[in-house]
């Protein structure tokens, strides 16, 4: 059986609701609402999803409090959700049905191009009652809900709908309790024999009159704002209701005072649609109640004088669904039922009135929707077609046929041709082809009929090879490897093997068999195959992917494709002369790998500029691992407002003044007149940056060493280094320059120290609060800084050039390069953010000068690593401050102190190390401090450009004691993401900064949440993946995958009295603990350190306790062992029945979903900072979208090239160190093209090879006739030479040209 995707028509849609009953499933297990018919591939009609023998058909009334409906006057209002609330007046089951257009509804349907709307499934979101064929298991659940969500299809139209049907309120037992005659009969004759007296004369009341009574009442609560009483002497309440009933009462909200009952309080004021649970409780009980005296005899209606008139609200419905109105096919019958309709019909999710046009239109859609199933829609359409006799759909079915489309009914025609079972497992392309070969060589005149069968089966099959066969042609890759019967992993050798194997064969297809190689040589860019096309002798082969690994010299076949290309720039460097033989290393390789990153390298001649260069951005040249900084400063030059602040720093600067900065905080902290010009000259560096950027006639430029240092230390940080520095210490080298050393700090007198086991969520809200905004006090932390020779360096290098032999040290060091291209890792102020699986830092932080460049070492004076680590137990290299005489300058170490030196090294890097987020704190603080202000805040902070464009804020909410919220309001500039616990959604991973959380405030614990109360333009988002391993006292990188979005709406964390989203935003914090205590327990079952679960490791103690029961001097009572066996089955069940999976599932739709229509704050994925590594080594770069263009580019360092297939940004990778996304960058959408312009070149035009040459002949007229002169020109770093022989012309080339030497001729 074949089960379509495809959708449904809004008329369809509308006939399927009003028979949908969620209380019993179809006969064939499908949802009626859902699923289109089941397809046959035998023959048969597809079998209609069928309704139940006690299926409802529905007669839907209005509930009119609950239903708002704009849509039906004018166009779709784009911020309205219209909904239509009803119940059934036979079944009283009740509906909610409401839909909203999130785009607007300016061009929804119906329109000129889509007369209906064309509804499909999204099942990802909803959540069905019908999971089960078994009627009695669904019908056994008196209270149910059913919701389902479908969204048009068609492109223009942004429609989302969603249908929700619950159960009656009124259970079975209160029903009867109300109905049943001879329960009315009991409770009214023990009313009249407790006070016989004052109910003399009166009857046993009809059911109709208990009904009517109990409705009055609650229309009466939903009318009158008082609270009536009903006394316990009310005799029509004693009569007809009374205490038997008081579990009903109490559902409705009826409340028992002593002997009185108190109505229910119902909100009179409100006005639809209504919100109020009560009102929207009390109303459907009421309308039930009439549903219920709706079905009473006549004799009791007509005694109970009630007013049955009710709404039917099928047309609103068909209004809301845009269903009402449509073209209808003149000569359909009156009478269109679903069993009268063909299945085919419905496989369309079209109904038996349609026009001729809209039945094209529903098929066209249901192949948009689901192309897979194109030949059995294409089946229904030619039978309608047939049916009907339409001239119009026949014709349709023939263009179809013509573009190559088949039917069901094509593709069984020609299984039956070929004498094929389609259904067989066995069947394969061999079987096939041969029984064709076969049948054809047995009936001759028959071949041009089986050859066309043959071609539909390859077309069903999409196999190019048994299409090949029945065509007899061979157009692409596919057909000449099928042709030949070769495979593409086969080598050039086999192929022209298996090319003589077919000439011998058939020498007339030796034509045939010379194209496919052909095709294979030009697929293959195969430079053997193609020498022999041209001469018959066949080329070098391609190299062996042994041989390519071993001529670049590496010996793990897993590395990255990063590294493969580090190893073969090497190789190229010192060779250049061997770049044939390298790239054809470097294509075996890409060919094994299936690597496109490999092939675009290749396909780029090498990395220089396939795109024209004043359409694309430059790159820029590592300078000694700053592969983190090269992506910031991509990342900001394509903002454009921040772009031309820089370029135009003149019209901002600030007038660095005493008095100008004396009322002036930036960070809550105040600045100083040397802080800001030393952030002044940051700015004028990054401007000289920018300028190249878009001068430059290369493909990349490199940045100044000044902007790195003034990008990667602040100046505080920068005067604590040099005074460290004077100290001694080991410094590592983060490369050369020009010959210059480019090392990192020392380490730095006390640094401060969080301990791992410190948890930061456990502190005060002020203290949590102080982690992340900072004071304004300067910490003493460091950064990586660019400085000259150390003594102390000298020394160790020293020693461990002692340590290592030199033979040993080349190898390490060409491994090391191979290993780790980057050694500059990121590392979140590693020990400072670093959590515990269970432990979330601060979500928000603001830019400050401390935030900014933090570092703090992973030990301190008084922590230890672990023996094996520490064999010595030596102390720390941290060094004290100077409080007594300096050390002795650093002499040689000995021996035994090595591995000490290279734990120290590595402890020492690893407190170096910098990530993105810790250079954008410093680069944001010397723009705001190099700026003057717009305007200052009540706090006297300063708002600028900046803060106008990174900065927004949030608001926390803190519920003290007495159930009050006490808020704070503070700005950020990121927001933090946590992964640590698993993979994470980029909404889950946002929800984590927002949702309430139990925060220490004093000796309590309180209830804690936050809001964005205004939102940045720029958006920035960190990935916090620096962790904490307590075992081991090392700091590891978390991998788990970030699953982005391309977009995002912000509706859900926006600050806002909105009711409906704060209700909504409390389920959601609701159902995550549920979430939350289901895993745990699924954990707690599955998981125990005997590596087994519960029900097993119960069987095992109860094996255990039979054998101990044997013996006379322990006491195992059988009470003991009854209790574990009881214990092990109730486990088991609890496993088995998957009620926990089942809940998580539910529970995690429910969550997913919850916010689904509130998407009026569009944020756009600009950026994704991506890291490769772990945490002590690796290699960063950016992708960047350019929205104008509609591409993403990959920035890393030189090479800037485009992205021909995302899912390298947005799917997981699944390699063993996997790249990861580290922070990110989202734009709002209303923004993102005034904000972002990636491609901003002015290249001034260069001086061209003609002029030069120009100049040359013109001066060499003045040369005399028995002289040369010799022109030379320096022109990118190469000497290029111009000889001019006196009265017989020049030699010339490009260059700016200078100097001429005059020398006698035989001097040349």
């Amino acid at each position: 059986m074949i089960e379509l995707r495809g959708g449904k028509t809004a008329p369809r849609l509308l006939d399927d609701l009003n028979n949908y009953d969620p209380r019993r499933p179809s006969t064939v297990g499908c949802n009626l609402l859902v699923n289109l018919p089941k397809q046959n591939e035998n023959g048969e009609l597809p079998i209609p999803v069928s309704r139940h023998k006690n299926q409802c058909r529905h007669q839907w009334d209005t509930k009119d409090s609950q239903c708002y409906l704009p849509l039906i006057i004018g166009r779709p209002d784009p911020k309205a959700v219209s909904t239509v609330a009803a119940f059934c007046e036979h079944c009283r089951c009740h509906l909610d049905l409401s839909i909203q257009f999130p785009s607007g509804g300016a061009s929804s349907c119906p329109s000129q191009e889509s007369p209906l709307h064309h509804f499909v499934y999204c099942p990802e979101v909803s959540q069905p009652r019908l999971k089960s064929s078994n009627a009695a298991k669904v019908e056994s659940s008196a209270c149910w809900e059913d919701l389902l969500w479908f969204q048009c299809s068609t492109s223009q139209c942004s429609a989302r709908l969603r249908i929700r049907t619950s159960s009656p309120h009124l259970r079975p037992h209160w029903v009867d309790l109300l109905t049943n005659k001879e329960l009315i009969k009991t409770r009214a004759k023990q009313a009249m024999s407790d006070d016989p007296a004052r109910f003399e004369g009166h009857a046993v009341p009809f059911p109709s009159e208990v009904l009517s009574n109990l409705r009055t009442y609650i229309l009466n609560a939903l009318r009158d704002d008082t609270r009536r009483t009903i006394p316990a002497h009310n005799k029509r309440w004693l009569l007809c209701l009374g205490d038997p009933c008081a579990e009903l009462l109490e559902y409705i909200g009826f409340v028992c005072e002593g002997d009185d009952w108190l109505v229910p309080r119902a909100d009179t004021s409100a006005v639809a649609p209504v919100s109020n649970p009560i009102n929207i409780l009390l109303e459907d009980v009421e309308k039930e109640l009439l549903a219920l005296l709706l079905q009473r005899p006549d004799d009791e209606k007509r005694a109970s004088k009630v007013q049955y008139g009710m709404t039917s609200a099928s047309q609103y419905i068909g209004k809301a669904l845009g269903a009402e109105k449509y073209d209808q096919n003149p000569a359909s019958r009156t009478n269109t039922s679903y069993d009268e309709e063909h299945p085919f019909y419905p496989t369309l999710g079209a109904k038996l009135d349609f026009h001729d046009d809209l039945i094209k239109f529903s098929y066209e859609r249901q192949l948009m929707s689901d192309p897979e199933g194109t030949p059995y829609y294409l089946e229904a359409l030619q039978g309608i077609a047939g049916g009907r006799k339409s001239e119009d759909l026949q014709t349709s079915v023939a263009i179809e046929a013509s573009s190559g489309k088949i039917s069901a009914h094509d593709i069984r025609k020609a299984y039956d041709a070929l004498g094929l079972d389609l259904g067989s497992e066995y069947l394969d392309d061999d079987h096939i082809i041969g029984t064709f070969q076969s049948r054809a060589a047995d009936s001759p005149r028959q071949e041009p009929e089986l050859r066309r069968a043959l071609q539909i089966i390859g077309q069903h099959r999409s196999s190019q090879r048994i299409q090949s066969m029945a065509s007899k042609t061979v157009t692409n890759i596919e057909q000449a490897l099928s042709w030949l019967g070769a495979t593409d992993d086969m080598d050039d050798n086999f192929i022209l093997a298996m090319y003589k194997v077919k000439e011998e064969e058939n020498p007339a297809e030796e034509a045939t068999a010379r194209h496919a190689v052909a095709l294979i040589a030009q697929h293959r860019n195969s430079g053997a195959l193609k020498q022999w096309l041209e001469t018959g002798i066949l080329g070098e082969v391609d190299m062996d992917v042994g041989q390519a690994y071993n001529r670049l010299q590496i010996d793990d076949r897993t590395i990255d494709d990063d590294f493969v290309l580090t190893a073969f720039d090497l190789h190229y460097q010192e060779a250049p002369s061997q770049i044939d033989d390298l790239r054809s290393a470097l294509k075996a390789i890409a060919k094994d790998r299936n690597s496109s990153a490999l092939n675009s390298f290749l396909n780029s001649n090498m990395g220089t500029s396939e795109y024209p260069l004043a359409e694309w951005p430059v790159g820029l040249r590592n300078i000694g691992n700053t592969c983190y900084l090269n992506s910031l400063l991509q990342f900001y030059f394509t903002i454009k407002p921040f772009r031309e602040l820089v370029l135009d720093f003149d019209e901002y600067k600030r007038d660095a003044t005493i008095d100008n900065l004396k009322e002036n905080t930036i960070g809550s902290r105040n600045v100083s007149k040397h802080e800001v010009q030393r952030a002044q000259r940051f700015v004028r560096e990054l401007q000289k940056l920018f300028q190249g950027m878009i001068t430059s006639p290369k493909t990349f430029i490199e940045p100044e060493l000044e902007l790195a240092r003034l990008t990667l230390l602040s100046q505080p940080v920068e005067a604590d280094l040099r005074r460290s520095s004077t100290i001694g210490g080991h410094r590592p080298s983060l490369g050369e320059i020009n010959g210059r050393p480019i090392l990192g700090p020392a380490a730095p007198p006390n640094s401060h120290v969080i301990e791992a086991n410190e948890n930061t969520e456990n502190r005060p809200a002020e203290s949590r609060t102080h982690d992340i905004v900072g004071n304004g006090e300067e910490d003493k932390s460091s950064e990586p800084t660019l400085l000259g020779n150390d003594p102390a360096q000298e020394a160790i290098d020293q020693e461990m050039s002692d340590l290592l032999p030199e033979q040993t040290q080349q190898q390490s060091q060409k491994q090391q390069l191979l290993d780790d291209k980057e050694n500059l890792p990121p590392s979140e102020a590693a020990t400072e953010r670093s959590t515990t699986p269970g432990q979330n830092p601060d979500p928000f932080a603001e830019v400050s000068l401390s935030r900014a460049n933090g570092w703090h070492s992973i030990t301190d004076g008084n922590h230890q690593l672990p023996d094996s680590h520490n064999p010595n137990k030596a102390q720390d290299a941290v060094i004290d401050p100077p409080s007594r005489p300096p050390p002795y300058p650093p002499r040689p170490l000995p021996e035994e102190n090595k591995d000490k030196i290279i734990r120290q090294t590595q402890e020492i890097q690893m407190g170096a190390q910098q990530d993105v987020t810790e250079v954008i704190s410093n680069v944001l603080y010397q723009l705001e401090c190099a700026i003057r202000a717009t305007s200052f805040d009540t706090s006297g902070e300063q708002i600028d450009q900046i803060k106008d464009m990174f900065f927004g804020k949030t608001k926390s909410y803190t519920q003290n004691l007495r159930g009050d919220f006490e808020t704070k309001e503070q700005f950020f500039s990121y927001l933090f993401v946590d992964v640590a616990s698993g993979p994470k959604n980029i909404y889950e991973a946002l929800d984590g900064a927002f949702d309430v959380q139990q925060v220490q405030v004093d000796d309590t614990y309180q209830p804690q949440y936050s809001t964005i109360s205004q939102l940045p333009p720029v958006l920035n988002v960190l990935v916090q993946r620096a962790q904490f391993d307590q075992k081991q006292s090392s700091a590891f990188k978390s991998v788990n995958h970030l699953e982005l979005e391309e977009t995002i709406y912000m509706d859900r964390y926006i600050d806002s009295d909105d009711k409906d989203l704060i209700q909504r935003r409390t389920e959601s914090w609701e159902w995550k603990q549920q979430l939350r205590q289901l895993e745990a327990r699924e954990q707690d079952l599955m998981n125990t350190d005997l590596e087994m679960d519960v029900p097993d490791l119960l069987d095992a103690t109860i094996g255990c306790l039979d054998q101990l029961s044997s013996e006379d001097d322990i006491g195992v009572t059988a009470n003991l062992q009854e209790a574990m066996k009881a214990a092990a089955v109730e486990v088991r069940e609890e496993l088995n029945c998957n009620a926990i999976k089942t809940n998580i599932r539910d529970l995690t739709s429910s969550v997913r979903s919850q916010f689904i229509d509130r998407q009026t704050l569009p944020y756009r994925l600009q950026s994704a900072f991506i890291h490769r590594g772990d945490a002590t080594s690796g290699h960063y770069w950016i992708y960047i979208r350019d929205f104008k263009r509609n591409l993403w580019r990959k920035y890393d360092d030189e090479k800037v090239s485009q992205v021909t297939h995302i899912s390298q940004i947005f799917d997981e990778d699944k390699s063993k160190r996997p790249a990861t996304p580290y922070f990110l960058v989202y734009v709002r959408d209303d923004l993102k093209d005034a904000f972002v312009d990636p491609v901003c070149r002015d290249i001034p035009e260069q001086p061209t090879a003609q002029n030069d040459v120009k100049s040359i002949n013109t001066a060499a007229k003045n040369v005399p006739k028995n002289m040369s002169a010799l022109y030379r020109a320096q022109v990118d770093g190469g000497l290029y030479k111009a000889q001019v022989q006196g009265g017989q012309g020049t030699t010339a080339v490009s260059g700016d040209w200078f100097e001429a030497d005059y020398v006698k001729p035989q001097a040349w």
